[in-house]
């Protein structure tokens, strides 16, 4: 008795380890999630703010040169408006080359129309060489009607004669300075996409690490039991007294256990694929888990698939798959409910739809949406991969999808898995 009693309490210390390092586990990648996302906001805003300070500096340096561009070409109206009105044997020449010079300096497109609308003066717009007259005039009217939409004109006095008008466009150096700043924003938003890119690449390749290790341990950890496991199958079946379907029973249950050894070993590894009946391994599996779960779940199968409709497949880590959202929704029902699996493949498309809905307790739209993140889990036990390693299975593996459908607090769950049809079929 003594001794059955240390080893009870060896067992209940050992499972107490087990949950303890398993909690630690989780509440680890959890953290590590955590401090992940942080890094990722905190890079997002630097460079956010780096964009807004940059565009708002630059676009402070357009006003200003703006303003600038505008008093020159001002002061150009001023000088034209004394040359013109300047009575005979005064020389205003030399200054209108000094404003002249400072037009041109700033390479600012300027036209100059008499007070009957004819071009005079023109300023820094350019010609094709051997440009016909015609063509000219076709380039001046086209900056002419560009230069009245970017800025009022500046009205040039004639003495005795009328009013002429200046009118201008912004220069080049003008110009590019209002664009930089956008591409200015698009680089930066590139490079921080670059930078999440390999951030996510390298965090994912070390998840994968950690879980092809973790896995690999797994099933060396189980070779052992195993083997002792089988032995006293052989044993039960040898002694008269004991029934012989309970060593069928704890047979299937080893086997079971070495087909999941095999799923770990195999992880990191590319699976084999081959064409099966969906129908067939999700009904013959749920008919194997069935009678492995609390006898108050009752499972559903709706089959509305054509007969023997088959998709490429890895069955173990598909079965697996099934599994653990099964299992998720019996702890969500706390062993009490329904389990409704519904096959179909909607017309005029090339997949099938498998529906695993629930009774259970349901969750809000934020676990929803963390709920196949690693070390994610609503449940006091547990390490929280389960869920992630099933997405990882389907999308990676059979290029499907596994999502949350719907989900509602106290009504249940509803998971959809998402398969490609074969092409032949």
């Amino acid at each position: 008795m003594i001794i059955e009693s240390g080893e009870k309490n060896n067992k209940s210390g050992t499972a107490a380890n087990s949950n303890a390092s398993g909690k630690k586990l989780r509440f680890s990648m959890a953290g590590n999630l955590e401090k992940t996302s942080l890094y990722k906001y905190i890079i997002a805003l630097i460079l956010l703010l780096l964009s807004i300070g940059s565009l708002f500096y630059t676009n402070y340096l357009v006003d200003k040169l703006e303003e600038r561009e505008q008093r020159e070409v001002t002061l150009y109206a001023e000088g034209l408006r004394y040359v013109i009105n300047s009575q005979p044997g005064e020389n205003f020449n030399v200054v209108m080359q000094v404003l002249q010079d400072a037009v041109n300096f700033y390479q600012i497109p300027a036209i100059y129309v008499d007070q009957n609308g004819f071009p005079q003066e023109i300023k820094n717009i350019d010609f094709p060489e051997n440009a016909s007259p015609q063509l000219k005039e076709e380039i001046i009217n086209q900056h002419l009607t560009k230069m009245k939409e970017e800025h009022p004109a500046i009205p040039v006095e004639i003495t005795g004669i009328g009013v002429g008008y200046i009118y201008y466009s912004n220069s080049f150096l003008l110009t590019q300075l209002r664009l930089y700043p956008f591409i200015s924003l698009f680089v930066m938003l590139f490079i921080g996409y670059l930078a999440y890119l390999a951030f996510s690449s390298a965090r994912k390749a070390e998840q994968n690490r950690v879980w092809v290790g973790l896995a690999k341990e797994t099933a060396h950890q189980l070779g052992t039991p195993l083997s002792s496991l089988m032995a006293w199958v052989e044993y039960f079946r040898s002694d008269p007294a004991i029934d012989s379907s309970i060593a069928e029973e704890i047979e299937k249950d080893v086997i079971r256990l070495e087909m999941i050894t095999t799923r770990f070993s195999n992880i990191g590894s590319i699976p084999t694929m081959k064409d099966e009946s969906v129908a067939a391994v999700v009904t013959n599996f749920i008919h194997y888990l069935e009678r492995r779960v609390s006898s108050k779940v009752k499972f559903h199968i709706s089959n509305e698939l054509a007969i023997g409709q088959k998709v490429s497949m890895n069955k173990n880590l598909f079965e697996w798959v099934i599994e653990n959202i099964c299992k998720n929704a019996v702890d969500a029902m706390a062993g009490i409910g329904e389990i409704h699996i519904i096959l179909q493949s909607p017309p005029q498309t090339n997949q099938i739809l498998i529906d695993i809905t629930d009774t259970g307790k349901g969750m809000s739209k934020a676990a929803a949406s963390k709920i196949f993140a690693p070390g994610f889990s609503t449940k006091k036990r547990g390490w929280g991969l389960g869920l992630t390693l099933a997405k990882r299975i389907i999308e990676n593996y059979h290029h499907g999808k596994l999502f949350v459908k719907s989900s509602e607090p106290g009504k249940g769950t509803t998971f959809r898995i998402v398969l490609n049809r074969n092409k032949n079929e």
